[in-house]
């Protein structure tokens, strides 16, 4: 499976971001998503299946839990192949910050001229 095929489901897009925080049982997982997304308990673990299966997720047993951690590696060449298309959002991106920074300094000057 792809990396943006395993990136382009909102579930596990969800458990990363979760994951990302810390390390967590699969349990903790599970109840999270459960009660955002409505789905089973079974669906939620297929969802950590896929993560683990294909290098976004590790898994270790402690005792009878399992925990669950984010894997850096298949996020960084998803990133690295998006680099390549950044100069389609960048300069949009900087001409907005210009924006934001034009209007602040509006402000502020008309905040600065009613004080006085």
């Amino acid at each position: 499976m792809h990396a943006f095929d395993v990136l382009g489901d909102p579930v596990r897009r969800r458990i990363l971001e979760l994951l990302a925080g810390s390390e967590l049982t699969s349990g903790a997982v599970s109840d999270v998503v459960r009660a955002e997304f409505g789905i089973s308990q079974p669906a939620v673990s297929q969802h950590l299946k896929v993560l683990r299966e294909n290098g976004f997720a590790t898994v270790r047993a402690e005792g009878t839990r399992r925990l669950y951690a984010v894997r850096a590696e298949p996020l960084r060449d998803a990133a690295a192949w998006l680099d390549g298309f950044r100069r389609f959002w960048t300069p949009a991106l900087e001409a907005l910050a210009t924006e934001v920074a034009r209007g602040k300094r509006e402000r502020r000057l008309e905040d600065e001229g009613t004080d006085l």
